[in-house]
């Protein structure tokens, strides 16, 4: 009985680039080996679908005059990809920065309400300046409220 191995790439010979193994002839992790494997495969795609020198550029030519038709560029599978990455991305980070809006909104608000509860209506300055203080600040000015005797001592230094 023979024991199986492992093998994450096929072609090639063992031990060769391809073949998914490593140099002592074990299977390779296929997480360490991800992003090679993906380049080593274009590598192989275009290796495989190069054309002669006089005809090199006839697809390139076919493409520019169907984008002109269209009025649109051709967009490849990985611009897809990459497109549809960042979009994935910009919505994350947008979803982080609302976040973080609310929460300052949020403290910005209850502090104006403590505030104005203890000392009366707040001036326009007072209230933008709530409005517009980072979280952090409005966590230090929340624990100045505790002690303070006045306004001004809410927002003094630390």
């Amino acid at each position: 009985m023979t024991k199986s191995k492992q093998v994450y790439l096929t072609s090639g010979s063992p031990g060769s680039p391809l073949s998914g193994e490593t140099d002592s002839g074990s299977p390779a992790p296929p997480h360490g080996r991800e992003r090679q494997r993906i380049l080593d495969l274009f590598a192989v795609l275009d290796w495989m679908m190069r054309l002669p020198d006089s005809l090199e550029q006839k697809p390139w030519q076919d493409i520019a005059v169907i984008e002109g038709e269209s009025k649109m560029r051709y967009v490849t599978s990985v611009e897809r990809l990459a497109f549809q990455r960042g979009i994935e991305l910009g919505i994350q980070q947008g979803e982080q920065i609302r976040e973080q809006r609310g929460a300052q909104k949020g403290e910005a608000r209850i502090i104006q309400r403590q505030l104005t509860k203890r000392f009366g209506p707040l001036d326009a300055e007072t209230l933008t300046r709530l409005q517009t203080s980072p979280c952090e600040q409005l966590e230090s000015w929340a624990e100045n409220l505790l002690d303070a005797a006045t306004l001004d001592e809410v927002f003094k230094d630390n």
